[in-house]
């Protein structure tokens, strides 16, 4: 890593970590029944997305573009970083920046420019395509995923009658759902676009290493839309939608990233 890529990857990762503070030190006003607004926290937030941008834009101006295992990660955070904000300028969905900011700080300072060993890219029709939408399901998915765990969280406390605590740092329980239903219904959308997507430029399963990559990414998506169908024939939500949504997260990272290591890490081979 170039000495400008090592300052701006820590800058970066320092603001994640700042805004991840902030946060906290929210949540804590908010216990003791003082007001707090979460203005600053997304500020920052917001510094270390602009500067997650200055450490990704080499990356994407390369023609063709290599997307290893490690340029996928700071991909897929810039992503993630870039949804988080204009959903919880919306939304209340700030709290997701407690278990996400610090996630997206350890994938600013883990690429290495000029290591990657991933496929060359030419980014052009069906392939844009493919992944354009698969960077943004699997980003809303993380994002899902998140919104599960927080709303686990919740339910275990209402459970047990905490109904202080902790959960005065939370929006109603109808709400969460509401929005964790969201999310899963636009990552599905996604997810489904990237799937057909990929048919086009797929020659060989095997050839191509691509079998666990597609067999774990068809899972995923089929868990997310039998959750979606429940949900709305069955009322399906709790500790279901919770578990049923982290058991597809689990199924696409095991996917993408759990195939991709072993390729390139392991097996030094690639993708296509």
């Amino acid at each position: 890593m170039n000495m400008d890529s090592f300052w701006i990857a820590w800058a970066a990762a320092l603001a994640y970590c700042a805004s991840t503070a902030l946060l906290l030190r929210r949540a804590g006003r908010l216990l003791r029944g003082q007001s707090a607004g979460k203005k600053s926290a997304l500020t920052l937030a917001t510094v270390g997305f602009v500067l997650h941008t200055a450490l990704l834009s080499p990356i994407l101006a390369h023609d063709p573009l290599r997307l290893g295992l490690t340029e996928a990660v700071l991909l897929i955070g810039w992503q993630t970083a870039l949804l988080l904000l204009l959903a919880a300028a919306r939304a209340p969905l700030e709290n997701l920046g407690l278990l996400l900011f610090p996630l997206l700080a350890i994938s600013t300072l883990v690429h290495h420019p000029g290591t990657s060993t991933g496929p060359e890219l030419a980014l052009r029709g069906p392939v844009e395509l493919h992944v354009l939408t698969a960077i943004v399901a699997y980003s809303l998915v993380v994002l899902a995923g998140a919104q599960a765990a927080l709303l686990m969280v919740q339910n275990r406390l209402l459970h047990h009658h905490r109904t202080r605590g902790l959960l005065l740092i939370f929006p109603p329980l109808q709400t969460m759902e509401r929005l964790l239903f969201q999310l899963i219904g636009l990552a599905f959308f996604m997810l489904s676009l990237a799937l057909l997507s990929g048919f086009f430029f797929v020659d060989n399963l095997f050839a191509q290493h691509l079998v666990h990559k597609t067999v774990l990414s068809i899972a995923a998506w089929a868990i997310l839309g039998m959750l979606l169908w429940g949900h709305y024939r069955f009322g399906w939500r709790g500790k279901v939608a919770v578990r049923w949504t982290l058991s597809g997260g689990a199924m696409l990272t095991l996917g993408y990233f759990g195939s991709k290591f072993v390729l390139e890490a392991l097996l030094g081979r690639q993708w296509g």
